[in-house]
């Protein structure tokens, strides 16, 4: 199987607020919209992520409306201090703070409009001796 684009799509009444919400606070382009569904991407990562109406006919079986739990979005960012700092300067609401995780991640979370929990992640050094008791000798 040739993979030519990957993207989740989350089900959601709120498309436009989604769509309007990760233009304004990450920055991404509109790479299809319709009144029931928009692709959200950039050109160079391509799709990023897609957002859909509950009530159009050519909904794949199976998803129903996101409630907006099992499901986490993670970005992943060279500078989450800074990333922090635009997206409060974009009026976004950070819901859970900037923090130094001791498995090696600086990180700070938000949702969007859908509810989708969003993690935006800097990879940092775990501290020392963390992840041991998680490998498998071999």
């Amino acid at each position: 199987m040739k993979i030519s684009d990957r993207y989740p799509i989350v089900v959601t009444e709120h498309k436009v607020a989604c769509r309007d919400f990760w233009q304004q606070h990450f920055g991404l382009d509109v790479l299809f919209d319709s009144d029931w569904f928009v692709l959200l991407g950039d050109e160079q990562q391509g799709s990023v992520v897609a957002f859909m109406s509950p009530d159009h006919p050519s909904a794949p079986p199976g998803p129903e409306t996101f409630g907006g739990q099992g499901l986490c979005l993670e970005i992943e960012v060279e500078d989450a201090r800074q990333a922090l700092a635009d997206f409060q300067a974009s009026d976004g609401q950070v819901d859970y703070p900037l923090s130094d995780e001791p498995f090696g991640q600086r990180r700070f979370g938000l949702r969007d409009p859908s509810g989708l929990w969003v993690d935006v992640v800097e990879q940092i050094e775990p501290q020392q001796g963390y992840w041991d008791r998680y490998m498998q000798a071999v």
